[in-house]
């Protein structure tokens, strides 16, 4: 387990380098990340470079045992290239060209971006790429954030038209695919083709899941200039990754991952228990009451378990909140201890190694009030005082991180589908992401672990395979997934599932659509249930009394089992949640919006079913993550839990880890 840090050089003065590296190693640190905002820096003039900060930089660190991770300043284009270049400038969806003052200012598509992005990254991969005490490159910093990730200036919308071109071949094939007859809103010519932005009333939802997919795209495309450079340039023991946001919705992380040696991502736990929270959650759940300053670790956990799907494989935490931060609504400080427990979590959620965000805190500018591992005058934070009570625990840590994420259990994370119901989400609560985390919360909850990935990967893997919301799907999809089920493979649909064609259009198919046969079931109808209106369940489960925000009707194939059925409303005596056998497998389809009980109670079920194991009973507060054969029990309140592991009761002090079979 490696921990690191984000450190500034070009905000304090050089004579202060020396002891910075010096307290870093006191502390136990190995990595530090540099470089990522300082391009004016690095070329004051266009094709000027000044290297030499940089050079005492990383020397200071090696003699110091710290290795480096530079980062690509992309993110920050200096003031000279965007007032001889306006262009690069981005235009927002209301059709407005953002300014230089800030950072993300620009567009991915811009052509003389590009040629200024090869000669800065190919200068520093130049320089820097066979340096012994590098050892690895960010791209850029946080693709998309401040909603940057589309833009919506001439460029493109001419390289969209490409775009769709590559897609669809011909008009025709796009104006059927989009159902472009509607409003009268048929293409005769390509150069017809705009942006879907400025419309009167809201654009045809096929043109916008388009839009969407070709923005992402082209960030992909961006990063992989970089990619191309560095590959080309630097040694092989040097890696390749970018800095992710968690559940971030506007990007496709599964593409901008894939040519990434490993992906890492930032995380601030209280920021995001105070910002993110609110999409995830449904709006009447009652949630646990954490430690003030710990954060909501099931949301965490979240973005962890997100990250470490993209590719399968252990990832690192590039930005690791060590104090209080500036950007959400309350932005408490944290206590003693709280580092060490959000760093366990990280480890324990498959991370292998941490970065803390940042080392010292700024005396300037936008980022004046967040907090470092040291004070603005220099003097220890709280965070750094954890970093070092975690000395005693790095054997343990390094041991820890080598062993896999025992996953039994898969949960489908798609950007198309995420994109289509966000368009569409014909319900005010109904949101993609809030319904994935309704089950990745059940299974915390129930001490299962999981790992979220796409559609694409290799299912086989896993005892059971959960697709809240398969909005989008194919014939394609259908196949993959028969033929896991049949090689004894077990699914779990929802609400929702197989309603639209990968372009965006309703099939004309019974729903579930191409997933009709696999299910066993077929919808007969569905109804969105506004706030207080709830059809009543017969069932055997605990809190299965009531149907709310969305329920189905289903017919069952006659050797479907039916689980729940109705007793109320115009479905009475209708099921309502079903187990198809198929194969060697099993597939369950759910018509019901599930609140986080019934999810459990669900999930319990099926699991305990398909044998699948729990790692502990666990009280409310408290999360189970396993790395290898040992389990790591995390305390995110204030007061002593106790959690029962294979029939034996162990105590947590309030935030705080206790590690069992270590």
């Amino acid at each position: 387990m490696k921990l690191g840090v984000c450190y500034y050089p070009e905000h304090w003065p050089p004579e202060r380098w020396p002891e910075d590296a010096r307290l870093m190693r006191e502390a136990g640190l190995s990595i530090v990340r540099i470089s990522e905002f300082a391009w004016q820096r690095m070329e004051p003039v266009e094709s000027e470079f000044t290297w030499d900060w940089i050079d005492t930089t990383i020397e200071t660190m090696a003699k110091n045992n710290l290795r480096v991770v530079l980062g690509t300043p992309t993110p920050t284009p200096p003031a000279w290239l965007c007032a001889a270049h306006p262009e690069i400038l981005p235009i927002d969806k209301n059709g407005h060209r953002l300014r230089f003052g800030s950072r993300r200012h620009y567009c991915s598509n811009q052509p003389v971006y590009h040629d200024h992005t090869r000669r800065i990254v190919q200068a520093m991969a130049d320089r820097y790429g066979h340096h012994p005490a590098v050892i690895g490159w960010q791209i850029d910093n946080e693709f998309g954030c401040h909603d940057t990730a589309r833009c919506y200036c001439d460029i493109c919308a001419s390289k969209f038209r490409l775009w769709l071109q590559a897609r669809y071949v011909t008009i025709e094939a796009l104006n059927q695919a989009w159902g472009a007859t509607f409003w009268s809103q048929t293409y005769s010519e390509w150069d017809e083709f705009q942006p879907p932005n400025l419309t009167v009333t809201e654009a045809n939802p096929s043109h916008v899941l388009d839009y969407y997919r070709f923005s992402s795209d082209s960030v992909v495309a961006y990063q992989q200039i970089q990619v191309d450079i560095l590959r080309k340039t630097v040694s092989p023991h040097q890696a390749v990754t970018h800095n992710l946001m968690g559940n971030f919705p506007d990007l496709d992380y599964h593409d901008l991952g894939r040519s990434l040696d490993f992906v890492t991502w930032d995380s601030y736990p209280t920021g995001y228990a105070e910002t993110a929270a609110s999409a995830l959650y449904q709006p009447a759940q009652k949630r646990q009451v954490f430690a003030h300053d710990a954060g909501d670790p099931y949301v965490t956990g979240f973005c962890h378990d997100i990250t470490r799907g993209i590719k399968q494989a252990p990832y690192w935490v590039m930005e690791q909140q060590c104090g209080n931060i500036n950007w959400a609504v309350y932005n408490p400080g944290v206590r003693p201890g709280t580092v060490r427990l959000w760093t366990w979590h990280a480890l324990g959620s498959g991370a292998e190694a941490v970065v803390y965000f940042r080392w010292r805190a700024c005396l300037f500018a936008q980022e004046q009030m967040h907090s470092g591992l040291l004070h603005h005058d220099a003097s220890f934070n709280t965070g750094y005082a954890d970093v070092q009570s975690m000395l005693p625990e790095r054997d343990l840590m390094n041991k820890l991180s080598g062993q896999p994420v025992p996953a039994r259990v898969a949960l489908l994370h798609d950007y198309d589908d995420l994109w289509a119901v966000q368009l569409q989400p014909h319900h005010r609560d109904f949101a993609y992401q809030r319904h994935l985390f309704t089950y990745y919360y059940a299974l915390q909850r129930l001490g299962i672990p999981v790992d979220i990935v796409s559609r694409n990967v290799d299912l086989n893997r896993y005892k059971l395979v959960i697709s809240p919301t398969l909005f989008t799907s194919n014939k394609a999809i259908a196949e993959k997934f028969s033929n896991y089920v049949k090689n004894g493979g077990n699914l779990l649909f929802s609400v929702r599932s197989g309603l639209k064609t990968e372009t965006n259009v309703v099939t004309d198919q019974p729903l579930p659509g191409v997933l009709r046969d696999l299910a066993g079931v077929t919808v007969m109808d569905w109804h969105s249930l506004p706030p207080g209106i709830h059809y009543a369940l017969h069932s055997d489960l605990p809190g299965f009394d009531l149907a709310g925000t969305w329920a189905e009707s289903l017919r069952p194939e006659e050797s479907t089992l039916v689980m729940e059925s109705y007793t109320s409303g115009p479905f009475v005596g209708q099921a309502a949640i079903t187990d198809h056998a198929f194969g060697k497998g099993h597939v369950f389809y759910n018509g019901i919006y599930l609140n986080p009980l019934q999810a459990q109670f669900l999930l319990l079920e099926i699991t305990s079913q398909l044998g699948i194991e729990r790692l502990a009973s666990l009280p409310e507060g408290m999360i189970a993550c396993a790395r290898g054969s040992s389990i790591i029990l995390l305390n995110f309140t204030d007061l002593p839990l106790s959690a029962d592991v294979a029939g034996v009761p162990y105590t947590v002090p309030g935030r705080d880890v206790r590690v069992i079979n270590a």
